[in-house]
């Protein structure tokens, strides 16, 4: 687990005890006073085993710019800081910040536009997209623009999961409209900032499912289980789960839990070889955050 405004890292064992491994150094998050920023997403190699792969992912923003690191950890502390890929534009907030190892073994990462609009479609920029990149941070081979951008045309990318097809599924938070359940596929343009939502406009590709933010939406992350996609959501402080149909490409109205039950739902994350899934709180009215375990029925 990370903890965005004081960069610890945290270890969360299944007797429901926990420990605290480290902190991210260089780590800076943003004021106070608003924005989104700080320790973000952790990605475990996913060879890791303590002793001959000790490489766990992180995205964090620095004082300048948004950074994805590599540290070793042993499975009691972490060292060894090193940039893997540096220099990207952060914003107050639109930082994006979720990072996942695909089927394929690559590490793929949701950069937001940084506040900076027109950089999601700039293919020159990596604000506004998703990167698959490999382990020492370059562009992974089969890259649709020979570049280390996977998509573009994304305002604040989110949560990102795959499911038993091997497809990329991704949630995104919209401006004041529209927020997206995407189904990403390489090269592809979804659209920002000529679109909020599904639009006509030729060469966009439509998100699968829109909310407005204000009726259970502004999506966090995302997690797929027997091929139903379970999404967290801050203004909607619920849980959706979304069928994928027949086809693979669509997803059924689904429906939503906890509504309201434990404030802001962001962390998500399947608990491994079970039927269950790890949700973590934010805000919750009384000072506390919480991971919850829950049962995928």
């Amino acid at each position: 687990m990370t903890e965005r405004f004081t960069a610890g890292v945290w270890l969360q064992s299944s007797d429901g005890t926990k420990k605290k491994v480290g902190t991210v150094p260089n780590t800076v998050p943003p004021s106070p006073s608003g924005g989104k920023g700080g320790l973000l997403g952790v990605a475990p190699s996913p060879t890791w085993n303590g002793t001959t792969d000790q490489d766990v992912f992180f995205v964090h923003t620095a004082a300048s710019d948004i950074r994805v690191v590599r540290m070793h950890f042993d499975g009691s502390a972490l060292r060894d800081y090193k940039v893997v890929l540096g220099g990207i534009t952060r914003g107050g907030d639109h930082n994006g910040g979720k990072l996942a190892f695909g089927p394929d073994g690559y590490l793929y990462v949701s950069v937001g536009d940084a506040l900076k609009r027109t950089l999601a479609q700039d293919k020159n920029s990596l604000n506004g997209k998703i990167l698959r990149l490999t382990k020492s941070g370059a562009a992974a081979p089969g890259n649709p623009f020979g570049t280390r951008v996977y998509s573009l045309g994304h305002r604040n990318p989110q949560g990102l999961a795959w499911d038993s097809r091997g497809r990329l599924w991704e949630t995104e938070i919209g401006e004041n409209t529209w927020d997206e359940l995407n189904l990403v596929e390489p090269g592809r343009n979804y659209g920002w900032p000529s679109c909020e939502g599904s639009c006509a406009k030729a060469g966009m590709t439509n998100p699968k499912k829109v909310w407005h933010p204000d009726q259970g939406g502004v999506p966090a992350q995302i997690a797929v289980k027997k091929d139903v996609i379970y999404v967290t959501t801050l203004l909607g402080q619920r849980l959706w789960a979304l069928p994928i149909d027949g086809t693979g490409k669509a997803v059924g109205a689904g429906k939503s839990y906890y509504n309201g039950s434990y404030g802001r739902l962001r962390a998500l994350a399947k608990v491994p070889g079970t039927d269950k899934l790890w949700v973590g709180t934010t805000d919750g009215g009384d000072g506390k955050d919480r991971i919850l375990e829950v049962t995928v029925k």
